[in-house]
């Protein structure tokens, strides 16, 4: 009998200490739990007061606190390397807040955005953005806007202040190319868009355009992102060459911050190791943007591609996806455009590129504008 009671003797304090053990999971788990709830408290107080998430000096006075306080056995190092992992775990939930907290961010309790425009509503129905990359001329305003309104094309686009990566190439013709595409516009019906570059030429755009946009290489630019979200026109903001989506929403944070509600993001490709398109298309940024989002999001297949011959699959692609609309370059002669010729479309090339949207994007041309 007593040897029976020697042998069950250390089972029985196994399973005790494992139990013991088990117990203590629950109990740290319960307490990290309670700590997260904390720090996503914290969180909003520090987005409410417009303070850093991260503060090196409040993780060192805690770090201190804790060291001085350990009984052991494990010693400083080891007690300094575990509270760093629930630091940074931490650090890493109160960031992810951000985005989430974001206004714009998916709300059960907030609709989707759309975005009037003319005479169509971006987030309703699919809808196309067409015309060349640059003002040029009149004639050639004038011969792409009225074949893409003959061919139900509500919103015009052009650029006028243009960015380029060399400083000799053609940098658009500014305020005459503002007034060129406005007065062209108005003439087919058609509302225009174009692109912002600087806060010194808001002014002249917001006057002859009725939606600005932010294009990749500004979506970091904060001054630019609040002035124009306070111009109090519509924005189409461009996804950065390299930037997460994560840092595209917050991007958007900015311009809605400063009072524009009528936002809407454009995919338009970005930087990875391929050479065979001028940038990589992420189709999965769509159904992703607006799982994250309330905003109507655009493709511009143009500038993902950097070549005209693959614009019809991806744009079906992209709305596949559930984009709500495509933007894509066109021009009369792309051979001898003054910017990115070999990823616009001619006109004929243009009506073979719409015929294969046609399952998507409506076409009702106004009768004023109907071909003959």
């Amino acid at each position: 009998m007593h040897g029976e009671d020697k042998d069950a003797s250390p089972h029985a304090d196994l399973a005790a200490l494992r139990q013991g053990i088990s117990n203590l999971n629950l109990r740290i788990l319960a307490l990290l739990s309670q700590r997260a709830r904390l720090v996503t408290d914290l969180a909003e107080v520090k987005r409410r007061d417009r303070l850093d998430l991260f503060s090196p000096s409040r993780e060192q006075e805690m770090l201190d606190a804790i060291v001085a306080a350990n009984p052991g056995p494990f010693s400083d190092e080891v007690v300094i390397h575990l509270f760093k992992q629930i630091f940074n775990a931490s650090l890493a939930l109160m960031e992810s807040g951000v985005v989430q907290g974001a206004t714009v961010a998916r709300r059960g309790d907030l609709p989707d955005l759309s975005i009037p425009l003319g005479d169509v509503w971006i987030g309703k129905a699919p809808v196309l953005i067409a015309g060349p990359c640059s003002v040029e001329d009149p004639d050639q305003m004038e011969a792409v806007a009225g074949h893409l309104a003959a061919r139900g094309v509500s919103i015009l686009r052009a650029g006028t202040f243009k960015m380029r990566t060399s400083p000799y190439a053609f940098q658009g013709l500014g305020e005459e190319g503002l007034r060129l595409l406005h007065d062209t516009a108005r003439r087919h019906g058609m509302a225009a868009v174009t692109e912002v570059t600087d806060t010194r030429h808001l002014d002249a755009c917001a006057l002859h355009v009725d939606m600005l946009q932010v294009g990749a290489r500004n979506m970091s630019n904060s001054e630019l992102l609040r002035a124009v979200g306070s111009a109090g026109l519509p924005v189409l903001l461009k996804r950065g060459l390299a930037a997460t989506l994560d840092e595209f929403v917050l991007a958007a944070e900015y311009v809605f911050s400063a009072g524009c509600e009528r936002i809407v993001l454009c995919e338009r490709g970005i930087r990875t190791f391929e050479r065979d398109t001028r940038f990589t298309l992420d189709i999965s940024a769509v159904p992703l943007l607006k799982a994250k989002t309330r905003l109507p999001v655009m493709v511009d297949v143009s500038h993902a591609a950097g070549r005209r011959d693959i614009l019809s699959p991806l744009a079906r692609a992209a709305l596949a996806a559930g984009a709500d609309g495509v933007m894509v370059e066109v021009h009369p002669r792309p051979h001898v455009a003054r910017s990115d010729g070999p990823q616009q479309l001619d006109l004929e090339q243009f009506d073979r590129f719409l015929d294969t949207l046609a399952p998507w994007i409506r076409r009702e041309p106004s009768p004023s504008n109907a071909s003959p």
